[in-house]
């Protein structure tokens, strides 16, 4: 598999627009790999993970094509990862002919707001509509913790993220496919016990890992996770026997508060044994 982090900011971006402390100074300074637009990664050339806000800016920078796209997996519906215009502009609606039908999946909760987000005259019946599914081109499958389920050619396992419990469903996926498997595990706090065990008894060695980084140099919060939280979470699937010898580790979902200027971070990371994402990297995983 090869995986293109479009975006690896966290909802505000980096630098936040509106910000003017010495970390957005020094990235508005720097710019290159400083500069992160909101999170979204592509698998190969047709899996998308969220539909992102900054989707069409990201492809338009990094010279990458979504025409191929054919599945996509949403992690929740929180506005930094949820854009659902894009069902539009991929669309007969913006005369877009001869793209593949796109397998949209997620939680019913995420299905439900993109609905809400979009215009009543065109998904008014939902996005499950078969009616709907025509219009844009899409199939949508509903998504719930804990179920694997083939992808195109790909294996897809979701567990339960620890994010926002009270409001919403927040999921993390396993991909696997020739052998090798990526865990995207953002935006997340400290894993739920629910969610370790059931990568225990799915039997995964993760050969990539893209974990949250949010909260970087600061203590630690809800819902994401701060580097001395990040490291524990890759200590425990180290000893957990989840990571292949060979697996790579990166740290995404990058906040402006709370995270230095990029070689900053690279040297943090190298210290503790991890990689930073960047917008525009690509691993093959």
């Amino acid at each position: 598999m090869r995986l293109t982090f479009l975006g690896t900011a966290a909802s505000e971006g980096y630098p936040d627009a509106f910000c003017q402390c010495s970390f957005c100074a020094r990235a508005r300074a720097f710019g290159g790999p400083n500069l992160r637009k909101r999170s979204a990664v592509l698998v190969n050339d047709d899996l998308l993970i969220d539909l992102g806000p900054d989707l069409i800016a990201a492809a338009q920078i990094h010279g990458v094509s979504l025409a191929g796209l054919r599945y996509c997996l949403q992690t929740h519906e929180h506005d930094d990862h949820l854009e659902p215009h894009h069902l539009l502009s991929r669309s007969r609606y913006c005369a877009v002919e001869g793209v593949p039908r796109l397998h949209l999946y997620a939680t019913a909760g995420a299905l439900t707001a993109a609905a809400r987000r979009l215009p009543p005259r065109i998904v008014g019946a939902g996005l499950l509509d078969p009616e709907v599914g025509e219009r844009l081109n899409l199939t949508a499958h509903v998504v719930a913790p804990f179920q694997s389920f083939t992808v195109g050619p790909y294996r897809v396992t979701s567990v339960r993220a620890a994010h926002d419990p009270e409001n919403l469903i927040a999921l993390l996926y396993v991909i696997e496919h020739g052998g090798r498997s990526l865990f995207y595990c953002t935006d997340t706090g400290p894993l739920p016990e629910e969610t370790w065990a059931a990568l225990r008894a799915g039997g995964h060695r993760f050969t990539l890992v893209a974990m949250d980084h949010t909260f970087g140099l600061k203590g630690p919060a809800a819902g994401h996770l701060n580097a001395d939280q990040f490291a524990a979470q890759i200590e425990r699937l180290r000893a957990e026997g989840l990571l292949a010898p060979d697996a790579r580790i990166f740290a995404h979902h990058i906040a402006h508060h709370a995270n230095p200027d990029h070689a900053a971070l690279v040297e943090i990371g190298r210290r503790r044994g991890y990689e930073i994402a960047c917008d525009g990297l690509i691993v093959d995983v």
